[in-house]
């Protein structure tokens, strides 16, 4: 491994792998069988849980938890705080509560995919069992108990579908909850053009996809 930064204060277990160019900031926390691929960054007190795949050029920033059964794709932004669950119905201790339960994955243990160019808002909290679309762009402070589709710009809790986005972050269209129907946005045929940067795309039964005219 070459041109790594891990802070001293950093906990990066063994068995870790860090791809080249990846920083680790000051309190972070990297358990064992972790993969991170390149030109990743790690804010602060961040925490990575074990066997968590994450891909090149993943930002984290400070304080993010990610636990086991989570699995980040290349150039996905995770914000300050965000949260990831991996069990709908966690319990402590066995029922009658004489034995605590142990952290390893069980049947119980729920993933989670988050697509390419994916973007989580500061202290958004993330469901588990879903996936969550390429270029998707999910609200600060959201709740994501549905999974989001590629492009789609979710906000609130429970997070809601309110528009979509471009491959450069900027909104492509918006629409209030109440327009929410069958021939609403969400449904198309819909031709769309990024303000922003240029790029193109169609929308068609709730489907974004990109468009070379």
């Amino acid at each position: 491994m070459t041109n790594l930064r891990i802070h001293p204060t950093a906990i990066v277990e063994d068995n870790v792998s860090l791809g080249d160019g990846t920083s680790v900031w000051d309190n972070a926390h990297i358990r064992h069988g972790a993969q991170l691929g390149e030109q990743c960054i790690v804010g602060g007190k961040s925490y990575i849980a074990y066997d968590v795949i994450i891909g090149n050029r993943v930002k984290i920033n400070s304080a993010a938890y990610i636990c086991n059964a989570v699995t980040i794709e290349d150039g996905v932004m995770i914000s300050a705080g965000v949260i990831f669950t991996n069990d709908r119905f966690p319990r402590a201790t066995t029922s009658d509560l004489s034995e605590l339960k142990p952290s390893e994955p069980d049947e119980h243990t729920l993933e989670t995919r988050v697509r390419e160019g994916c973007t989580i808002g500061a202290g958004a909290i993330v469901g588990c069992d879903l996936e969550l679309g390429r270029f998707s762009m999910v609200g600060m402070g959201s709740v994501v108990t549905k999974s989001v589709p590629d492009f789609g710009l979710v906000v609130g809790n429970p997070a809601r579908l309110i528009g979509y986005v471009c491959r450069c972050g900027q909104p492509l269209i918006k629409w209030s909850g109440h327009e929410q129907s069958a021939r609403s946005p969400a449904s198309g045929p819909l031709a769309l053009t990024c303000e922003s940067c240029g790029l193109r795309y169609q929308v068609a039964d709730g489907v974004v996809q990109e468009s070379d005219t």
